[in-house]
């Protein structure tokens, strides 16, 4: 066996998208050779950028002959694939649905050479010289519950190039079954899991990503994320991204004794709860923020690495989210501000209030930027698609800053009503009197969102959308 020594450990891309073939060094003496054969700091590292895939379990195939060939077989994990002694030819075949279905790629690999199969990549070998050892690292254990796809190593379109023909080799009885190219389903991406389904974000993000077979749309009749029976709710290593579009948002009512526990339950408790399995997982965690988690005090917009200081329960309650889902290694935290998005509503409210002859009073005093779910649900959809690192993203509507109060007056002139029928209060006199409990309010809610739009995410002008909303009626 010959073994390159001198290279440096570099990735080399390959017409399957995200299977890369790993150059390894490998030191050696008299005595043999040593190498690193997954050193995850190393090939995670910037210029290597080999996904840190959490491999579970290291496997080793000992092959006695020349000419052994086994596959082609795709299975729902990732696979780090090396040779510790020998040497092979490998053939992968994206079976995955999408655009590179029936790609195929083939390579020598020997100890100074590994490759990373993703997730629905059909893996096949043959093996070059006695005694091969092919060993594969994965991420995820066996499970007769899981789906599994299979290819024809003799299939026509992929038409393998085999070095030794296959009728001159052992091969297994299953492998020789296995369908053609034009009878494979394709595997499917991992699953989407979007929480609070019919909530105003919820019915956005369902419109956004559509119905598919591997998008789930769940209710809190689905799936009680405060159940102590969560991690066995699902099987959550099919998971890929779980959308938490689930919250407790009666602002007021958290300030009473009864609010104030459903409030820590569904915005902490249950967050905590999806983070331990996002973690455990290696799941993408959406996690929808608020402007509430700030006191409103800035001369300014607020960033995204703004300090907490929330007001109320309910902003110390999705402050607290933020700090558990911070942790979870993919992440993303979408915070916003005056969401409008279907049913009720402050500008259907207002609109209402225009028709019925009603004069209304409203706050002047707290300034911000209404946001639509539609563009939220974008914002998420383009996030999970991976445009950005995963971190904080502000997502409000564009232009500028107003008050509730010269919102009210655009709806009412947009609806072809007066706009001096508004009267403006402050917030104080707006609550005065109030006979239950008011939460305090932040009078600053104005979100800086250059980070967002700088990684290419389109955020609509507020007036525009506002205007566009209405005339949907």
């Amino acid at each position: 066996m010959s073994i390159d020594f001198g290279k440096a450990l570099s990735v080399r891309e390959t017409p399957i998208p995200g299977l890369v073939v790993l150059d390894l060094p490998v030191h050696g003496d008299a005595r043999g050779w040593f190498k690193e054969n997954w050193q995850r700091e190393k090939m995670t590292a910037a210029g290597v950028d080999l996904p840190d895939f959490g491999p579970v379990q290291n496997n080793i195939s000992f092959n006695d002959a020349v000419g052994t060939t086994r596959g082609i077989h795709a299975e729902p994990w990732d696979k780090y694939v090396s040779v510790a002694t020998g040497r092979i030819f490998g053939a992968w075949v994206d079976l995955r649905e999408g655009d590179s279905f029936g790609a195929v790629f083939t390579t020598e690999l020997d100890p100074s050479t590994a490759i990373f199969v993703p997730r629905g990549v059909g893996n096949s070998y043959q093996t070059l010289e006695p005694d091969t050892a092919y060993t594969y690292l994965v991420n995820d254990h066996w499970s007769p519950d899981a789906t599994y796809t299979f290819l024809n190593l003799a299939d026509e379109t992929a038409a393998i190039d085999w070095p030794i023909p296959l009728d001159d080799v052992e091969i297994s009885a299953k492998d020789k079954n296995h369908p053609r190219l034009a009878d494979v389903v394709p595997m499917p991406p991992k699953k989407i899991l979007v929480t609070g389904a019919n909530g105003q974000l919820g019915r956005a993000l369902r419109e956004e990503f559509g119905d598919h077979p591997w998008i789930e749309y769940a209710t809190r009749a689905d799936l009680d994320l405060t159940s102590p029976d969560l991690d066995a709710a699902r099987r959550w290593r099919d998971y890929g991204t779980i959308v938490n579009a689930a919250a407790y948002t009666k602002v007021d009512v958290a300030e009473t004794p009864e609010g104030r526990t459903e409030a820590w339950a569904a915005n902490v408790t249950a967050v905590a709860a999806l983070a331990r399995i996002a973690t455990a997982n290696g799941i993408t965690l959406v996690h929808v923020s608020s402007d509430y988690v700030f006191d409103g005090a800035k001369d300014g917009a607020y960033g995204t690495d703004e300090p907490y200081a929330p007001l109320g329960v309910y902003g110390q309650t999705k402050a607290a989210g933020d700090a558990i889902v911070s942790v979870v290694p993919r992440h993303y935290i979408v915070r916003t501000s005056w969401v409008i998005g279907e049913g009720a509503n402050f500008v259907r409210t207002m609109a209402s209030l225009a028709e019925r002859g009603i004069d209304p009073r409203v706050v002047d005093d707290q300034v911000g930027r209404l946001t639509f779910t539609s563009d939220i649900a974008a914002t998420i959809h383009a996030l999970v698609r991976g445009v950005a690192a995963f971190g904080v993203y502000n997502v409000t509507g564009q232009g500028a800053p107003t008050s509730w109060c010269d919102i009210a007056r655009q709806v009412y002139e947009l609806t072809g009503h007066d706009p001096a029928r508004v009267t403006g209060v402050s917030t104080a006199e707006y609550f005065a009197g109030a006979t239950s409990p008011v939460a305090p309010r932040p009078h600053n809610s104005v979100l800086d969102t250059t980070g967002t739009t700088a990684v290419g995410i389109a955020l609509g002008d507020a007036t525009e959308s506002l205007r566009a909303y209405l005339a949907r009626g």
